[in-house]
């Protein structure tokens, strides 16, 4: 632990020239993994150094530490394809291949070459992560580490926020920086704008839910309780409506899961009736509001970036405008009146506009099948950290589903990628551990077979 620790206060220093040869490669990345989790929820807060359109700060540089240490890892050692053995979810990491390459093709009939390129970094960069994360993150240790990195670099954005709230003081990294009067009161932390935060919060609201479930030490479970409340509040505060919604999703869910069986049934029947009846009420209130609105309201506003989002999904048959162009086309070729809004406020709206039908049901389907993995070994696990993390991510994939609908864009958001490579991996590693106790039972069964014969 010392070596990891010494390495992460090393990296980019002459310290960490020195200690790089007595340290073995693979030690070496897991430590700078850790680091590079941290760093992301510093976001450009830090070290921020613009080129143009591109921008390079403390999250990027430890990535490509990282990217170089794991290469030349690999080249040293040659077991890439160990590695690869290793992992039992090459079906997702597959998608993302093809998502990126998909992508890359996408920009022959794309308006923007810039707007796309620069999409397809933030995309190559957060499946970089996911690729990386996956590849080191193989331990529930490991796992545990990265939780714990989440839940206190969480506290130190909370802090920040209240800081911002109460001082109406701003970083310079928030759009909200030397604004307004009015505006400086909302919680930004670190990030580009309040609805940013909120959606971030919505995640770290579920991790700290399931660490207080989960935990039997009183202090833990009573600073993870008042912390996740803490997110709430901040949460309010950003006034980010679909944030506030999805931690209300997410725990609704958390609560159904641990219902007994029998009253699943009848909870489940019960909110199926309600949310027939939510929708009904939630269609015609849509409705007045439309009619009573003046066309330049948030709300018609919004609705008219999804009806130009299908219209140009139409338009293209079904392909998409091509990687990051949807602000192009926005800007360019609205049949509905945006507002000057250009960004489509919808993560999966976003991703279907962009990358067509074929990436939207992939991405879908990938959602789906890591919740459902997630939910089977829930129902295995016995063990309380374990079973924290496995309901961290559950909760957590519903909550972000939710308050993705908050932020102008969610490509640009580290945390996202951050938080999806944590699910990938907590699912590879329950993956392995289910096949090795399936090998385990198969070799134990042929042994009394073997005996009783």
């Amino acid at each position: 632990m010392e070596g990891n620790n010494s390495v992460a206060r090393g990296v980019g220093t002459p310290a960490f020239l020195m200690v790089r040869p007595y340290v073995e490669t693979n030690r070496l990345f897991c430590g700078v993994m850790f680091l590079l989790v941290a760093t992301t929820f510093l976001n450009q807060s830090v070290l921020s150094i613009h080129f143009g359109f591109f921008s390079l700060f403390l999250y990027r540089l430890i990535l490509i530490s990282a990217a170089t240490l794991f290469i030349v890892s690999i080249v040293k050692e040659k077991n890439l394809s160990q590695y690869w053995k290793q992992i039992k979810v090459k079906e997702v990491l597959h998608f993302l291949m093809f998502w990126l390459v998909y992508g890359t093709v996408s920009l022959l009939w794309a308006k923007s070459y810039v707007d796309g390129i620069k999409y397809l970094f933030l995309l190559g960069t957060g499946i970089l992560f996911v690729f990386l994360a996956v590849l080191t993150f193989t331990k529930i240790s490991r796992l545990l580490v990265f939780y714990g990195i989440w839940l206190f670099m969480t506290l130190i954005l909370l802090c920040i926020g209240l800081i911002n709230h109460f001082t109406h003081i701003q970083l310079p990294s928030s759009t909200l920086y030397g604004g307004p009067e009015y505006k400086l009161s909302y919680p930004t932390a670190v990030f580009f704008n309040q609805n940013d935060f909120a959606t971030f919060l919505t995640i770290s609201f579920s991790f700290y839910a399931a660490a207080a479930k989960n935990s039997r030490n009183v202090w833990i479970k009573t600073s993870t309780i008042l912390l996740g409340l803490l997110c709430v509040y901040i949460i309010y505060l950003t006034e980010s409506r679909a944030s506030l919604l999805g931690v209300f999703v997410g725990l609704i869910f958390y609560l159904f899961i641990h219902l007994p069986s029998y009253l699943k049934k009848v909870t489940l029947n019960i909110g199926l009736i309600a949310m027939v009846l939510c929708s009904v009420f939630f269609f015609n209130k849509v409705s007045n509001i439309i009619a009573a609105d003046d066309g330049h309201s948030s709300n018609v506003v919004r609705l008219n970036l999804l009806k130009n989002a299908f219209h140009f999904i139409l338009d293209t048959f079904g392909f998409g405008v091509g990687a990051g162009n949807i602000p192009y086309y926005l800007k360019n070729e609205a049949i509905y009146d945006t507002n000057h809004v250009v960004e489509v406020h919808n993560w999966l709206m976003e991703i279907l506009g962009n990358f067509g039908i074929i990436i939207f049901l992939g991405y879908l389907f990938t959602y789906v099948y890591l919740f459902c993995c997630l939910y089977k070994a829930f129902k295995k696990t016995r063990d309380e950290k374990e079973k924290g993390i496995i309901e961290a991510c559950m909760i957590g994939q519903i909550a972000f589903l939710i308050s993705s609908i908050s932020p102008s864009s969610v490509s640009n958001l580290y945390f996202h990628w951050v938080f999806l490579g944590f699910v990938i991996a907590t699912v590879n590693v329950y993956n392995n551990k289910s096949r090795k106790i399936k090998s385990e039972n198969k070799r134990r069964s042929k042994l009394r077979n073997g005996i009783n014969r």
